[in-house]
């Protein structure tokens, strides 16, 4: 996707969490901005955590980020909001045109506890997503906090999905969306 030049690509980039998340992942943004340029615009709005609802109260933030985006737009999003991102698109519709999700060290959550069941996804999840919106992954090996074992997991529950195995970088890639920006750019 060349963008052309009096045409705005638009780009909504939802942030990590945990302590810090948005401070934290403003490096990415950052480095995505410089690697796709003046055609872009990234949207980089901060998600603040309601520890006494069940999904942390992401989903309403995020439906209500997409709402608010103009036009066709692009998601990118990473870690705790990468899985946010998944959870919300195959479970809430949106009148909004999604060109393309761009995922990011996006962990696959599981288990019976009490805090686990409103950020998990549902079962059959990957039917519900949109069918015409191409979905990307990205994880390294060296993840230190999402093991690398929830990338082969998506891999499996999304086929058609595109998945981009990073050597080195950790949980933040290096701060280096270089790889992202590239994908984004042959949509």
């Amino acid at each position: 996707m060349k963008a052309h030049p009096s045409k705005i690509e638009h780009i909504l980039f939802i942030q990590g969490g945990g302590d810090g998340g948005y401070e934290t992942d403003k490096k990415m943004v950052a480095s995505l901005q410089s690697k796709l340029g003046p055609g872009f615009v990234i949207h980089y709005p901060e998600i603040k955590p309601d520890l006494d609802a069940p999904d942390y109260g992401w989903l309403g933030q995020i439906g209500a980020k997409i709402r608010h985006m103009p036009g066709h737009f692009i998601l990118v999003a990473h870690s705790f909001g990468a899985s946010m991102t998944l959870k919300y698109l195959s479970e809430d519709s949106t009148s909004k045109v999604v060109k393309g999700v761009f995922l990011i060290s996006t962990p696959l959550w599981g288990g019976n506890e009490d805090w686990a069941q409103g950020i998990k996804l549902r079962e059959g999840f990957s039917r519900h997503l949109p069918e015409t919106v191409p979905f990307f992954f990205y994880h390294a090996i060296d993840d230190g906090e999402v093991p690398f074992s929830h990338f082969e997991s998506y891999r499996k529950k999304l086929p058609t999905a595109v998945f981009r195995k990073v050597e080195h970088g950790g949980h933040q890639i290096n701060n280096d969306l270089s790889l992202v920006a590239k994908d984004i750019m042959n949509l």
